[in-house]
């Protein structure tokens, strides 16, 4: 038996407001003071005046595509917040939907990722077709006087307190604007983001930082080495630091034992949760880079970068990125010498979900291939390395968990780790319990860590001073919603001469570094600032600074 007339309108129109309302509810979680929708109202009094039929009839798809096109934005703002910790920015996000997908390819794997990409479409052609009926049932039903009166008076009702909204007011607290509000803080974010790319463009043309060699560092290996998602929350955290704590600890026994001196500190990371590429373009610039569109403009423009200033020193610049699987010409708009992706480190072991390779057989294969080359080449060549490293096992999912291997010579070609191929719990399996993640997370990192202290306590002398820093903080849901961005910075060598500008500017003997409220003014540096601090203790008298700030 067919539902009442009146029936389904008030069903339909319960269900425009649910929908309206599930991004501010997954968003913010408080439902009790959030329950109306003043579009659903405002719609479905304009609608039940309208005629079902005619010309009019067509309305409804474009209430169909502006309603499915709000959840779709404002999903991607919930998924944005629980993934980076800000809001969505269409101008600058929506070329991230490729990174998406490949991040479910390396999780999933290709068949899966896209399998899970169909399943979204045709969730999305199952939504338009219910938002369809729900519109139609809405339209032109109201048939009489009292039905008329009660429409107009929700239209009234509505608008009014839709243009109170936008004063600032709120006569009636459990109601919102999410779809107008969404259009508009878009819209907004628009024009910031067109004037800042023009100011940031003009900035960046009318002052291109020079380069700057490092006579301070003339013959000596200089390693900058990334450590995925390793952000201060790791240590600060008691969640984490009863993992990262002993670690630590280990790191300094073992690094006094083998000679080396390391010193600890803090910078700030420009972003949350991933786009590890922006940080390492910050250090690498000295600009602080929080989007792509200000990586892209960098990249095309004359600006120089730490790879040019050890160029200049003589050094042989290289980069290894076991996870780059695709196509990168960001490293040759870099101008490395040489680029070393996942293709090119010659691992014969399997993937590790979306990890290409475990960081000891990255830092297994820097050593014996990649470092012992060039310094077959030095006898004749004279070229120290500049090189940046990234290790990824620390990269979501994190899972399998590894042991580190004792014996190094054991890594080979990468073979030794089939064993662990199925190891451990699958990713679908560990997302299903959120305290388990934090706990692999924190795993993840004392592996990462793991592997360095080995490698270093093994292979870094007086000549070489390594850079060990964080790129970013992990998504708040590992961090909190409140979490800073700072991530550690370990500075090790043979040498300790090499350490003390970085004492002179905040960082403490050891593998622990100070607090974030142990600064100045609890104010961290950000990562850009590492450039400069190289010019300044390491370049030529009168080097410039490098590090500008992005508008």
């Amino acid at each position: 038996m067919p539902l009442p007339s009146r029936v389904r309108w008030s069903l339909s129109l319960v269900l425009l407001n649910s929908v309206l309302l599930t991004p501010v509810w997954l968003l913010h979680g408080d439902l009790a003071h959030r329950l109306i929708a003043l579009e659903a109202t405002l719609l479905a009094g304009l609608l039940a005046l309208l005629p079902s039929a005619g010309l009019l009839a067509g309305l409804r798809w474009l209430l169909v595509a502006l309603i499915l096109a709000f959840l779709l934005v404002g999903l991607g703002d919930v998924a944005t917040h629980m993934a980076f910790g800000r809001s969505l920015n269409l101008y600058l996000d929506l070329p991230l939907l490729r990174s998406v997908f490949h991040l479910l390819e390396g999780n999933l794997g290709f068949p899966m990722a896209g399998l899970v990409t169909l399943l979204a479409m045709v969730l999305l052609a199952f939504a338009a077709w219910l938002l369809a009926k729900m519109v139609a049932s809405l339209q032109g039903k109201a048939r009489g006087s009292l039905a008329v009166t009660g429409a107009l008076g929700m239209l009234v009702a509505s608008g009014v307190l839709i243009a109170a909204e936008f004063q600032q007011l709120r006569p009636l607290p459990v109601a919102r604007t999410p779809l107008l509000g969404t259009l508009h803080f878009q819209g907004r974010q628009l024009v910031e983001t067109r004037l800042a790319h023009r100011d940031f463009a003009e900035q960046m043309a009318a002052a291109p930082a020079q380069v700057t060699a490092l006579p301070g560092l003339a013959g000596r290996d200089v390693l900058l080495v990334f450590v995925e998602s390793y952000g201060i929350s790791a240590l600060f955290d008691d969640r984490y630091a009863e993992v990262l704590g002993p670690r630590l600890d280990d790191m300094a026994e073992r690094f006094d034992a083998a000679g080396l001196s390391v010193a600890s500190g803090l910078l700030d990371s420009p972003i949350r949760g991933g786009q590890s590429w922006l940080a390492h373009a910050t250090v690498l610039s000295g600009l602080r880079l929080d989007n792509s569109l200000w990586y892209r403009l960098m990249l095309s423009s004359e600006r120089t970068t730490l790879v040019d200033d050890f160029r200049a020193t003589g050094h042989r610049t290289l980069t290894v990125m076991p996870a780059i699987t695709m196509a990168w010409p960001e490293g040759r708009a870099y101008g490395f010498d040489e680029i070393h992706a996942a293709a090119d480190l010659g691992y014969a072991g399997p993937p590790l979900h979306w990890v290409t390779m475990p960081d000891q057989y990255t830092l297994h294969h820097f050593q014996t291939r990649l470092r012992k080359e060039a310094a077959s080449r030095r006898d004749t060549e004279a070229s120290p390395l500049f090189a940046q490293i990234a290790l990824i096992s620390s990269h979501a999912p994190w899972t399998p968990i590894l042991p580190v291997l004792d014996d190094w010579e054991s890594v080979g070609d990468g073979s030794v780790f089939a064993r662990w191929e199925e190891a451990g719990e699958s990713p679908d399996e560990l997302w299903q319990d959120l305290e388990r993640v934090r706990d692999h997370y924190a795993r993840s990192l004392d592996y990462a860590l793991g592997a360095s202290t080995r490698w270093a306590e093994e292979f870094v002398d007086e000549q070489t001073l390594v850079i060990l820093l964080g790129d970013h903080q992990p998504a708040p849901l590992i961090t909190g919603d409140n979490a800073s961005g700072g991530v550690p910075v370990h500075v090790i060598s043979g040498d300790a001469s090499l350490l003390d500008p970085f004492i002179a500017r905040g960082f403490v003997s050891g593998t622990r570094p100070p607090r974030p409220d142990g600064y100045p003014d609890g104010e961290v540096p950000g990562q850009e600032a590492l450039r400069g601090w190289l010019h300044e203790a390491f370049g030529a008298e009168d080097a410039t600074d490098a590090s500008v700030t992005t508008p």
